[in-house]
């Protein structure tokens, strides 16, 4: 608190206004939203972070993405965490500059903790794909410069009782993704093997096997996306998300998945 205003808060913490956290701080103190800051003046060496999948399943979906942050040909971090927790019934993942994306992720948490306090409710499912898109839009002018920072966005939709996945491109375009989904460098290589795997009526343990196995595919023909490293235990970050609400898979479990896909049980 400083002494300008002594044991007060300034007015517009109290003044009753909108329920859009990144709204207040645009009028309240807009220098600490991301983007504000003059954008640099040629490249700039950051870690980045690669491959996010999403695929639903009946009655919710799963989010995973693996652990390696890249910076050029070098690996920067082997243990990086790409996919968090949204609020209690979504989820979201980031591929991209690193410090930018877990900037957007942070302002993202704060703006739908925000409107639920405001509003006593949490906001749909729908409405939060739309926040978002409105955050990646306003870090257009650093896409520009090469730090793009994209997210995959997915949750449970208490009004429809499903699961939903929301893709965006770096000027904030959203776009609802059926079935499965993947984005960062793997990319490719994720979504031909959920193409192959993913079927109709999935249990949450299906889907979690074919997220992981995805990402051993792309790690397998992508040096930025990093496989499950068993020596290190190292595994993937895997999030389901349904009813129940947001829960992370835990390693012991991803060691099983691991291990009956790298034999082959998987097939029986």
């Amino acid at each position: 608190m400083t002494a300008e205003f002594g044991d007060r808060l300034p007015a517009a913490f109290s003044r009753p206004g909108s329920s859009s956290f990144v709204d207040f701080l645009a009028d309240h103190a807009p220098n600490l939203l991301p983007g504000r800051e003059p954008a640099p003046i040629g490249s700039v060496e950051a870690p980045h972070a690669t491959t996010i999948v999403a695929l639903t399943y009946d009655g919710g979906i799963v989010m995973a993405g693996d652990r390696r942050a890249t910076m050029g040909s070098t690996i920067a971090h082997r243990k990086m965490e790409k996919v968090f927790s949204a609020d209690d019934y979504s989820a979201v993942g980031i591929a991209g500059t690193a410090g930018v994306a877990i900037e957007l992720v942070r302002l993202f948490q704060l703006e739908l903790e925000h409107f639920e306090k405001i509003e006593g409710t949490l906001l749909s499912l729908e409405g939060k794909a739309n926040r978002l898109a409105t955050m990646v839009r306003a870090g257009l002018p650093m896409a520009l410069q090469g730090l793009a920072a994209v997210p995959l966005f997915g949750g449970y939709d208490e009004r429809r009782s499903e699961g939903r996945i929301f893709s965006y491109d770096v000027a904030g375009g959203r776009y609802e993704e059926a079935d499965f989904h993947a984005i960062g460098s793997g990319s490719v290589h994720a979504r031909g093997s959920m193409k192959k795997l993913w079927t109709p009526g999935l249990g949450s343990e299906e889907a979690v096997r074919i997220a992981v196995h995805a990402l051993i595919d792309a790690a397998d023909e992508d040096s930025a996306t990093g496989g499950p490293d068993v020596a290190r235990g190292i595994y993937p970050i895997v999030a389901v998300v349904d009813s129940g609400g947001y829960r992370r898979v835990g390693d012991l479990d991803l060691a099983a998945v691991v291990r009956a896909i790298s034999s082959g049980q998987e097939e029986s």
